[in-house]
């Protein structure tokens, strides 16, 4: 609430104090419209004012949190944190375990130089460069099956070759030959 705002709600709550101390049983009807109104204008100047939701709880720091009927605060989550104190008054603090050693992983533990691990990849020539034609194989002998089958497609490249990665990169088969191709139609590239 900024100062504007509780200036204004104070001066509407103080209007509408004024109006509790002057009624009498012969107040007119105007008077009370007056009233009415005065009321009015400071629920709204209320609703500008209040941007929280209503408090669920009587905790000061869980207002809106959620609610036990059972809790003196109403408060679910304070009310938790008491009876897992309540425990451990009567069972004592819960054991500490530590392992001895980590547990181990189902991906293996990794050692601080990893080994390297070798795969087979097919290339195709583009007419530029080798480029990657489908997924590295761990297989020498299904990623020669997939070249083949690439060759004998409805669209084959001009070369295939099988990449032996290990560490290294060493070519170990090629298919066709890999010739430059212009990319430009009547010999305009460099």
């Amino acid at each position: 609430m900024n100062h504007a705002q509780l200036t204004a709600l104070g001066r509407a709550l103080r209007v509408l104090g004024e109006h509790g101390e002057a009624l009498s049983a012969d107040t007119p009807d105007a008077k009370l419209h007056e009233v009415k109104a005065d009321l009015r204008r400071a629920l709204e100047l209320l609703d500008e004012t209040v941007t929280t939701d209503v408090p669920r709880t009587r905790c000061p720091e869980h207002p809106t949190g959620p609610v036990d009927e059972s809790a003196p605060d109403l408060c679910l989550l304070c009310e938790t944190r008491r009876r897992a104190a309540r425990r451990a008054e009567y069972n004592g603090p819960a054991p500490q375990y530590q392992s001895p050693e980590p547990a181990p992983s189902r991906y293996g533990v990794r050692g601080d130089r990893p080994q390297p691990q070798q795969r087979w990849l097919p290339e195709l020539w583009n007419g530029q460069a080798w480029q990657l034609c489908g997924t590295p194989r761990r297989d020498r002998r299904e990623a020669e099956l997939y070249l083949a089958a690439q060759r004998r497609g409805p669209r084959p490249a001009m070369a295939y070759r099988l990449v032996h990665e290990f560490t290294d990169y060493e070519v170990l088969r090629v298919w066709g030959t890999p010739v430059k191709v212009d990319i430009e139609p009547m010999g305009g590239g460099l």
